[in-house]
């Protein structure tokens, strides 16, 4: 009998339950021997936005902080990079004790080392945030000035501005075999009012699936006196997600476009969908890294029994 594997289900970028993004954290020991066609069939299993799989790396020559491989699963496909399946791994190791004292973590992942460090929460006693560092995704000019289709997808919205992201960005050396190109292709569309990202969007996925990338960030600044620097909703049904809550590697791209526009590093967005979702987001220009800051709460635990 194989042994049980423990699992976690968190809300990331959220201090509210049932509010944020959902991942299932799944902490893999030396002895759950399980093939990458299991991790995927759990994945499905589960049905959550992500599935995370966390499996300590250890040795006497690694550097302090505790590192754990980490890997992340759609119900339908293995992501390259997350940030809210990264949150949610990182506060299910702060908050269970799996690290000891080190309030720093490093996750070895299709995107190279990314890190994660607990920062005390000054405003709610015995409450954390964390943050995390990323690689900044750099945007580009579109190749087509044709904004219908995205228009459409978006119930008519009036379309500003759209954006590739630099795809040579996007590709890593995999943590097993040949360089592969990421998955996270994605499009952002500018709206010209905010209030459009409250609305329903288009529910004929036939009109997203047309459309190109295979990630559509809708994005729109906030008004004036509002506690957000700008929203965003981020909507990925050729990766198996009709619309992500609160995607943390979105504001990767973000960060870079919006501080173009906005002449500012530091901001604090909202994600616009159904569940909401709230972040803090600070661009390092000079070393082309985005770190991005946000709570979690654990809504579940169990244990995985095949």
């Amino acid at each position: 009998m194989k042994k049980p594997v423990k699992y976690f289900v968190v809300d990331a970028f959220t201090e509210s339950a049932f509010k944020g993004n959902q991942a299932a954290v799944c902490f893999l020991e030396k002895d759950h021997e399980r093939d990458d066609s299991w991790l995927q069939l759990l994945a499905a299993e589960f049905d959550l936005p992500l599935t995370c799989f966390l499996t300590p790396i250890t040795g006497s020559d690694l550097p302090h902080p505790p590192r754990f491989l980490l890997r992340w699963f759609t119900s339908i496909a293995e992501m390259d990079i997350c940030g809210h399946g990264t949150l949610a791994s990182a506060h299910t190791l702060f908050s269970n004790g799996l690290v000891g004292s080190s309030e720093r973590v490093e996750f070895s992942t299709h995107s190279g080392i990314l890190t994660a460090k607990r920062v005390d929460d000054c405003e709610t006693k015995g409450s954390f945030l964390i943050e995390m560092n990323f690689p900044v995704i750099t945007t580009c000019e579109y190749s087509s000035n044709d904004f219908s289709m995205f228009s459409k997808a978006l119930n008519g919205a009036t379309i500003v501005d759209v954006r590739a992201t630099t795809k040579d960005k996007l590709v890593f050396k995999p943590l097993k075999g040949a360089t592969k190109s990421t998955s996270t292709d994605q499009i952002m569309v500018l709206c010209f009012h905010l209030g459009r990202l409250w609305l329903s969007c288009s529910q004929e996925l036939r009109i997203f699936m047309k459309c190109p990338g295979k990630v559509m960030i809708v994005t729109a600044a906030a008004p004036e006196g509002s506690a957000y620097d700008f929203c965003s909703r981020l909507f990925a049904p050729k990766l198996g997600l009709n619309e992500d809550s609160a995607c943390g590697s979105a504001h990767c791209a973000l960060a870079h476009y919006w501080s173009l526009k906005m002449n500012k590093c530091d901001f604090v967005a909202y994600t616009a969908s159904r569940r909401s979702g709230e972040l803090k987001v600070h661009y390092e220009k000079e070393k082309q890294r985005v770190l991005l800051t946000g709570k979690s709460v654990t809504v579940m635990k169990g244990s995985v029994l095949v």
